[in-house]
């Protein structure tokens, strides 16, 4: 059976240069990089040419770059750390409505220690505004989270102009880049945020590796107590060998982010061109210009995301249906609730992601295998049968 892997969002594949960097330190090179014999100063050494590389890759000072162990740290580090370290300034946050579980759940948890959170709305496309941002924000904001890019619909946005807002009213700005670093070119001076989250896995790095970027100058409380390491604000034994992976998936990234856009920008617009031709009922979301280069989503009416999900993967196909941290929940997804869908359609929801060997033949063989699934799931579908009911009135 042929094998596609359009799941980029949930994991990309481990790139071989990545490996090969990490196997030195998961065979031989041991050492705690906190001792001071030789062999813990090697696995010191290698963190930070690691942690300039990455550096390097959002355009910041190595001394801003912490390292965590995934994406969903990072963002509850940021959120409640900068949070509880300007907290006699004011206790508001003004968050987008489409932020990732571990933002909104980390405000939630502060709304329990007397903070307010404000979720700000989004169009139709998924897209914040900044004037929203600017109506929300009061003189106990101390912190604005709105991610650069959203992974369910592949939306990328206005995070500059977002960053201006806060800066007229002295607030601080987190920005969840999980989907967006390695993938689009990312300034963190040029987009003006103080705080930025980062994650490995999703540029051909090993899970597990992530960092928190934060900006010279802006206080953050540490998530994890304990030792020294991160210069003190983050405890815990470094993974050496993960972040030698993410600084080597920096460096690739580096080098090849614009062939690797170049490849996939074409196979996304194919899909999102052909799918709604060959299926009828389908409807993209997301923006249909300023999104990721390498994805495509859709609700399809009348069937649910996990049927569609299971049948595609009968055909050797992996996708997603909405968020990796929300498809198992049989919810609907609240980034698309949020955008406007109907609930029900919101259920329908696939996500397309590719990766680096995703070829123009992987398309043509989802292409042709989707509407025989669909057509055979619509038969089992109360709602579909309902519908062509009302459709012979």
């Amino acid at each position: 059976m042929k094998r596609v892997y359009l799941d980029r969002i949930a994991a990309a594949p481990l790139h071989p240069e990545v490996l090969g960097a990490m196997l030195p330190h998961l065979k031989g090179n041991f050492g705690n990089p906190q001792s001071l014999h030789s062999v813990g100063q090697e696995a010191l050494k290698a963190i930070e040419e690691a942690r300039e590389k990455v550096a390097q890759l959002i355009h910041a000072q190595a001394s801003e770059v912490f390292f965590t162990s995934s994406g969903s740290e990072s963002n509850n580090f940021a959120i409640k750390g900068l949070a509880l370290a300007q907290r006699s300034q004011g206790t508001h946050i003004v968050l987008s409505a489409v932020e990732h579980q571990s933002v909104l759940h980390s405000a939630k948890s502060l709304e329990k220690l007397g903070f307010s959170v404000s979720l700000v709305p989004v169009d139709k496309w998924g897209r914040v505004s900044p004037e929203e941002v600017r109506k929300a924000v009061t003189k106990e904001t101390v912190i604005v989270s709105v991610m650069l890019a959203n992974s369910e619909v592949g939306t990328v946005q206005p995070v500059q102009e977002i960053a201006e807002v806060c800066g007229e009213h002295k607030v601080l700005f987190h920005t969840d880049a999980v989907a967006a670093v390695g993938n689009i070119p990312v300034n963190v001076t040029e987009l003006g945020v103080d705080a930025l989250s980062l994650a490995g896995n999703q540029f051909y790095g090993p899970k597990g590796s992530a960092v928190l970027f934060v900006k010279k100058g802006a206080r953050i409380l540490p998530f994890i107590d304990g030792g020294i390491q991160e210069g003190g604000r983050r405890a815990g034994t470094e993974n050496v060998a993960a972040i030698v992976g993410l600084g080597k998936a920096a460096e690739l990234a580096m080098e090849e982010l614009e062939e690797r856009a170049e490849k996939a920008k074409p196979l996304r617009d194919k899909l999102i061109q052909e799918l709604p031709q060959r299926v009828d009922h389908v409807f993209l979301t997301g923006h249909p210009e300023k999104r990721l280069p390498y994805h495509a989503s859709f609700c399809i009416e009348f069937i649910e995301g996990e049927a569609m999900l299971l049948n595609l993967d009968m055909q050797g196909i992996s996708v997603s249906s909405g968020s990796a941290c929300t498809s198992k929940a049989l919810k609907a997804s609240h980034v698309l609730l949020a955008m406007g869908i109907d609930h029900a359609l919101a259920q329908g929801s696939l996500v397309f992601s590719m990766i680096e060997d995703t070829t123009s033949e992987d398309i043509d063989y989802l292409l042709e295998v989707f509407p025989p699934v669909i057509e055979r799931l619509r038969k089992m579908s109360p709602l579909y049968t309902e519908y062509l009911e009302e459709k012979k009135q």
